[in-house]
């Protein structure tokens, strides 16, 4: 059975900060684009700062990332970092590598709050559709309850505050060293 997306998913799809190996990173972003998700792709040798600017500006729900290269610890672990600084940490994080991730690596990131690597063995039980699926899916933006109560009064089910705040609001993107407004 296939998963159908219930609102517009946004996925920013690149390769780590030097590494080449961009097929699999390509293929993957095909399936997505197949399965209803809007891909921005950044291509490969793409650094932290680099896609975590792209996914704050984008509004995107998540992050894909395949690295062959090593470093990949340090490399999801900063990414975190970055996306919670700027208050985008439901920003979520996937990530794969083949066999270049070891188990306990895989493990290590899950508990600091990278949202799923996949590994070998992710691929031969769910195969590449089915880890596509789980992306979109724990990526598709539901509300989960009603709307909080206006800032202005009014309470629950009164949300005219709520929803014009964003658009009055200029908000700050610093990533790296880049501010911008």
């Amino acid at each position: 059975m296939s998963y159908t997306p219930i609102n517009k998913v946004r996925i920013v799809t690149a390769a780590s900060l030097f590494d080449g190996h961009d097929a699999a990173i390509n293929i993957m972003r095909r399936i997505l684009q197949s399965k209803g998700a809007e891909i921005i792709h950044l291509g490969h040798n793409r650094s932290v700062a680099e896609i975590v600017e792209c996914a704050i500006e984008e509004d995107a729900q998540g992050i894909a990332i395949t690295s062959y290269q090593g470093g990949h610890v340090e490399f999801f672990k900063y990414m975190k970092d970055l996306l919670d600084e700027n208050g985008c940490g439901h920003i979520k994080i996937f990530g794969g590598g083949g066999g270049t991730i070891l188990p306990q690596e895989i493990t290590e990131l899950h508990n600091y709050g990278i949202t799923r690597i996949y590994s070998p063995d992710d691929g031969r039980r769910l195969g590449l559709e089915g880890m596509i699926e789980e992306v979109i899916q724990q990526c598709n933006p539901t509300p989960t309850g009603p709307l909080p109560a206006s800032p202005g009064g009014g309470g629950e089910g009164h949300h005219s505050d709520y929803w014009e705040a964003p658009k009055k609001m200029e908000r700050e993107v610093t990533v790296g060293r880049k501010k911008r407004h």
